[in-house]
Order: C-alpha cells, then sequence, then structure tokens
C-alpha cells in the first residue's frame, strides 16, 4: 500500500536517477508522438511520470536534512545537478507546453473543473520557465537554475556546519542558576572532575540559555555567535540575487518580486508591500508601549541600556510575573509521547481521523510513523521526526514524499509527508519534555500536513499542497495553532508525566492569557523579514553593504529595537535563501489573515471544538488541496472575504 523508507542504497543514487530520469524522458518522448492528444493519454501519464521521480528524489534529497552526514552531502551534490538539468530540459520544452495547449483549446467542453485548474498551472509554469524562448536563451536559464540550486544548498549547508562548529562552556554555576532544571541537565556533563555545560546554537540549547541564562556577558556571546553565523553566505546572497536577476530578465519580467507573485494569491507587488506597511502602522504604537514596559522592568534589574540579547531573557521574567507563566512549571506536562497522543484524540474528535503507530522503516530509531485512517479506511502515512540532534538540519517543516491521485489504470495513490522538529531530545532516565511554544509549533506543522495528507483531489499535480498558492500555504498550518491555546483541547494532553495530573484550569488559562503577550513586537518583527525579503527582490542590490543598508533602513522605521551593528541576519535567513519564500515570506502575514478569520468562525459559534464546523473546513479547505483557489474555497466555508482585523484582533493588537 505504502512504499517503504528505504536509502540502503543511498550511495549508488546517482546511477539510479540517471536511469530513471532517462527513462522518464523516453516515456515522455513517446506521449509527444501520439496524434490525438486528450488528456487521458497525455496528461494523466505524463503526471505519473512526475510522481515517479518525486518517490525516489524525495527520500534523497530529505535524508540530508535529518541525517546529514559527508556520503549525505556527496550524493545530494551528485543528484542536484541531474535533477536540476531534467526539470529545466522538461519545462522549457516546448512541445510538451504546446500539447497542453492544444488539450486545453479542444477540450474545454468535455474536462471537468480540476482537469481545467491543472491545464492553467502547468501553461502558466511552462511559461515561467521560458519554454517559449530560444534556444540560446534556455541554456542559459538552465546553467542558471543549476548555479541558484547549488548556492542554495551551499547556503544551509554552511550553516548547518556553522551551527555544529559552536560550544560555549560554561562551568560556574552562577551563569545558569536560572536555567530550568530539564534544560540544565543535558547540558551538563563532567569532566575532569568537574561539573561542566555546554551551549551550542542547535535551537533547543539556545533558546535555553538566551532565555533563562544568568549572565548578560554569556547571554550576548551566543547571541552574537547565534547572529553571525556563516559570514560567508554574505558572498552567496549576492550571488543568489545576481543569478536571479538574470533569470528574470531572461523571461521579462522588472523584479523577481513581479515574477513570484505569478505564482501567489495577491495581485501586484503595491498590493503586498500596503499590506505590510498597514500591519507595521497598525502594531507600531502597541510595540513600543511593550518595549517600554519591557525596559522599565529591565531597570528594575540594573538595565537601562536593554539590548536584542536581553529581549528574551527580561521577556521571559515579565511574562513570568504578569501572568505568574513558569515554563519549567509546564513542561512536565508536555511529554512528547502525551503531547502527540493526545493531539490525535483531538485530531480524531473534529476531523474524524484516527493515527495508528505502524511498524515502517524510517531514517532514524526516534522517528515514529502513523497510518492515517479515516471511517476505517487507510487514507495516509505520516512519519514524525520531533527531537533535535547535532545531523539534522535546525527549525521546523513539513515535506510532502508522495499525494494522493487516482492514476490512468483507476489505481487510488495514497499520500505520505515527513513532519521534522527540533525539540529537546531525551537524556537518560528524563523523556522529551516540550515547551508550550513547541506544542504550538507541532500543531502548525501537522497542519501543513493534514492539508496535505487529506486531499481527495484525484489529479496529483493539484492534490494536497500541489499547486496551492504560496502565499496562502500556510493557511491551514497557522489555523491548527489557534487550537493549541483551547482549554478543552489542552486537557486532552497535558498530563504530567510522573503523576499523570491533568494541568489545571488555572495553570491552562494562564498560558491563554499569555497568549498576546507582545504580539505587537512579534508581528512587527515578521514584518520586518517580510519587507526586507520582498524589497530585497524589487531591484537588484549588488553588494552586502547595499543589504545591509536596505535592512537597517526598513529596521530604523518599523523596528521597535535596532540589533547590534554585527547582527547579520540576513547570512542565516534560509527561508529566502535556501527555501522556497524568496519574495513569499510575507505570505506568512497573508495567511494569518485568513487563519484567523477562519479560528473566530469556530469562536463565533459559541464552540470552539465545533465538530460540524470543523468537518466543513476539512471538507472545503483541506480536502480540495490546490484543486480551487483559496480565495475561492475560504468563502464556500465562510461566506465572505477576510479580513485584516480579524487578525488584529486575535493578537490582541485592536479591540
Amino acid at each position: 500500500m505504502f512504499k517503504e523508507f528505504n536509502i540502503e542504497n543511498l550511495e549508488n543514487s546517482k546511477n539510479d536517477l540517471e536511469f530513471l530520469l532517462n527513462s522518464s524522458k523516453e516515456k515522455i518522448y513517446e506521449l509527444l508522438e501520439i496524434e490525438n492528444k486528450s488528456y487521458e493519454n497525455f496528461v494523466k501519464p505524463y503526471e505519473e511520470i512526475g510522481e515517479g521521480i518525486s518517490d525516489f528524489v524525495t527520500p534523497i534529497f530529505h535524508i540530508d536534512s535529518v541525517k546529514n552526514s559527508k556520503l549525505t552531502q556527496k550524493v545530494y551534490e551528485e543528484c542536484l545537478p541531474l535533477i536540476s538539468n531534467y526539470e529545466t530540459e522538461i519545462s522549457q520544452n516546448d512541445n510538451i507546453y504546446r500539447s497542453l495547449k492544444v488539450i486545453q483549446d479542444n477540450n474545454s467542453t468535455s474536462l471537468n473543473d480540476i482537469q481545467k485548474k491543472v491545464l492553467e498551472n502547468e501553461i502558466r509554469d511552462f511559461k515561467l520557465s521560458g519554454c517559449h524562448l530560444d534556444n540560446e536563451k534556455k541554456d542559459k536559464l538552465k546553467k542558471l537554475n543549476l548555479n541558484l540550486s547549488e548556492l542554495s544548498h551551499k547556503f544551509s549547508q554552511n550553516i548547518l556546519n556553522a551551527t555544529n562548529a559552536y560550544e560555549m562552556i560554561i562551568e560556574d554555576f552562577d551563569d545558569v542558576k536560572e536555567i530550568p532544571d530539564s534544560d540544565l541537565e543535558l547540558a551538563k556533563f563532567e569532566e575532569d572532575g568537574k561539573t561542566k555545560y555546554k551551549f551550542t546554537l542547535q535551537m533547543p540549547s539556545y533558546i535555553a540559555y538566551i532565555t533563562y541564562g544568568t549572565s548578560r556577558e554569556k547571554r550576548e556571546e551566543i547571541y552574537k555567535a547565534y547572529c553571525t553565523r556563516s559570514p560567508e553566505n554574505g558572498k552567496i546572497i549576492e550571488e543568489i540575487l545576481k543569478l536571479k536577476y538574470e533569470m528574470i530578465s531572461i523571461l521579462g519580467f522588472n523584479s523577481y518580486s513581479e515574477y513570484s507573485l505569478e505564482t501567489k494569491m495577491a495581485k501586484n507587488e503595491e498590493e503586498v508591500v500596503k499590506f505590510l506597511e498597514e500591519l507595521a502602522l497598525k502594531g507600531k504604537n502597541r510595540a513600543v508601549e511593550e518595549l517600554a514596559e519591557l525596559k522599565e522592568y529591565a531597570v528594575k534589574d540594573g538595565i537601562d541600556d536593554i539590548k536584542s540579547f536581553d529581549l528574551a531573557f527580561y521577556s521571559e521574567k515579565l511574562k513570568k510575573e504578569k501572568y505568574d507563566l513558569d515554563e519549567e512549571f509546564y513542561r512536565p506536562y508536555f511529554e512528547q509521547n502525551s503531547v502527540l497522543n493526545g493531539f490525535f484524540d483531538f485530531l480524531n474528535e473534529v476531523f474524524n481521523i484516527k493515527f495508528t503507530l505502524c511498524d515502517a522503516k524510517s531514517w532514524d530509531e526516534n522517528v515514529k510513523v502513523y497510518d492515517i485512517s479515516e471511517n476505517g479506511n487507510v487514507i495516509a502515512r505520516i512519519f514524525i521526526d520531533l527531537e533535535a540532534r547535532k545531523e539534522k538540519r535546525g527549525g521546523a517543516w513539513m515535506n510532502n514524499w508522495h499525494s494522493h491521485y487516482i492514476d490512468s489504470n483507476n489505481k487510488q495513490h495514497l499520500p505520505t509527508a515527513y513532519i521534522v522538529c527540533n525539540f529537546p531530545p531525551a537524556k537518560d532516565d528524563t523523556p522529551s519534555l516540550l515547551r508550550h511554544s513547541d506544542v504550538v509549533t507541532l500543531f502548525h506543522e501537522m497542519g501543513h500536513a493534514l492539508h496535505h495528507l487529506l486531499s481527495k483531489v484525484p489529479e496529483a499535480m493539484v492534490s494536497g499542497i500541489s499547486g496551492v498558492a504560496w502565499d496562502v500555504v500556510e493557511f491551514p498550518s497557522q489555523f491548527l495553532e489557534y487550537f493549541a491555546y483551547d482549554k478543552d483541547v489542552l486537557k486532552l494532553f497535558a498530563k504530567h508525566y510522573k503523576t499523570g495530573n491533568v494541568l489545571d484550569d488555572d495553570a491552562i488559562q494562564r498560558i491563554i492569557n499569555a497568549k498576546n503577550f507582545q504580539s505587537s513586537l512579534s508581528m512587527l518583527r515578521q514584518v520586518e523579514f517580510a519587507l526586507f525579503d520582498f524589497k530585497l527582490h524589487q531591484k537588484l542590490f549588488k553588494s552586502e553593504e547595499d543589504i545591509q543598508i536596505l535592512l537597517d533602513g526598513i529596521r530604523k522605521e518599523y523596528a521597535a529595537i535596532l540589533p547590534p551593528s554585527y547582527n547579520k541576519f540576513q547570512n542565516g535567513f534560509s527561508h529566502i535563501f535556501a527555501g522556497g519564500y524568496a519574495a513569499g515570506y510575507y505570505s506568512y502575514k497573508w495567511a494569518e489573515v485568513l487563519s484567523a478569520d477562519a479560528f473566530y468562525m469556530f469562536i463565533d459559534s459559541g464552540l470552539v471544538l465545533n465538530k460540524d464546523l470543523a468537518i466543513k473546513y476539512k471538507d472545503t479547505i483541506l480536502k480540495n488541496g490546490g484543486s480551487k483557489d483559496m480565495d475561492e474555497l475560504f468563502l464556500e466555508l465562510a461566506s465572505r472575504s477576510p479580513s485584516v482585523d480579524s487578525l488584529l484582533k486575535i493578537d490582541g493588537i485592536i479591540s
């Protein structure tokens, strides 16, 4: 039913991939020989060829992110040019493009809406790939795409190397005395008969010290190490921007931002900038007030010049004082397995889906694999990899492997996906204990996964997250996050790992009360990132200095506090330089408007665990994947257009 995750033959991947790509090209050339092409005899087989390649390639690239080694790097670097050149060659094939156009023109009355959407997307993407250009320009684009892929991978690898290279060793207990016991236990080691503490740039370790580390000097040390990682990425950014500008110039666009919006819900560049500036304008005054409150609190501790490396430390103290919220008190209630099992109970309750642990091969002994069933039938499989480890890339993400679709032989193919996080690992007799923010992250990534796995679309090219506009792909993930703050949901899994006691109402209410703590500061930070990304791609910035000037200007206008001059945030901005968010980071806030407005439907119904509404959301948004535009699906769900004010209200920025 499902393909096993198997990379035992990893070292031979290059040869296997070459064979697969050559055979795929031969099959496509055979399809092009068909005289009377139709959706059934041309588009369906073409779609299945693409799924076959994805089936083979995804685990190869995935393993480099989760079990990074010299072998995975070597295999990645060997396979990347092959797949990049293949994809460019196919996407620039004018014969395929013209065949799709003919099918679209000749079969407009017989095609269903989903098939029309497939053709509409594919024809658009062929144009964006330059299939209409002469061979010289196509060759140039092919080289540019390959170079960009290699640079993105190098950018990401540099960050991973720098993250793993740094250690801060502390011997003085006074410097760690405020760090929660569970974090301290992970940091502790014995050397030369002494107890010492090691902190790294791995996210659980970094967060532990920057949030609870008593020594201001040590906080700055680890902060500086984090935000000056990979200085060599500055030159890589220059090269990436230069190559992207060459690419869009060949394709006839004025900017990469303009090119990027061709596949997004936002209509034009002005709309995006106006949207972000509106959020900044509505949140700036409150953010300044939030910072003033924090400064006033820090003064009590003798700090009258609060810096960026102080923010997490004093914010945590202030939050604890205002809301009586102590992260260490909560973590024993968020033991990883308890959270997962209770989360699955919640998803079963609202979406009628059941998760069953299965004995399937994966890439690490800590990965859990589940089959998802609906009405007694298995419909999907998910791999969940939650704990941080040295060979794993930082952050959290969902990666789709297979899509749901019906093939040309009328056989149903079931979807699979991976969820990857970097939560505190188990150690000795202490299980993996999560922060509530980790719980929110898990809900977020599961939102992405369910968007892909619950799809019932019969066409792979628009099934699940395939074909979904990039600036609305975050809608289902952010929507699910809101449930991580609901009392009834939390009670399903917030159970003390030793006593089994459920977190009481007062403790849960403190989490809810603190949800919007410094929400305006957080929003301004996201707007800062989004404006930097979007404006960076509106014209060609040729040097690191020019890029820094752009970032400094945006910070000066919108940031509530300016970071130190050594902060080179851009050199670690993987989302836009090693991910798919270039000129699209605004998507997080854009999609958040949809998610907040959708969640308000549950609030307005008077019942957050409103099963009827949840099933409607599942059947409207999740089931349809990318087969319809999201604005159309949202209108079906809510019978109205979304409002920015819903986001601002749910974040407590306006009343």
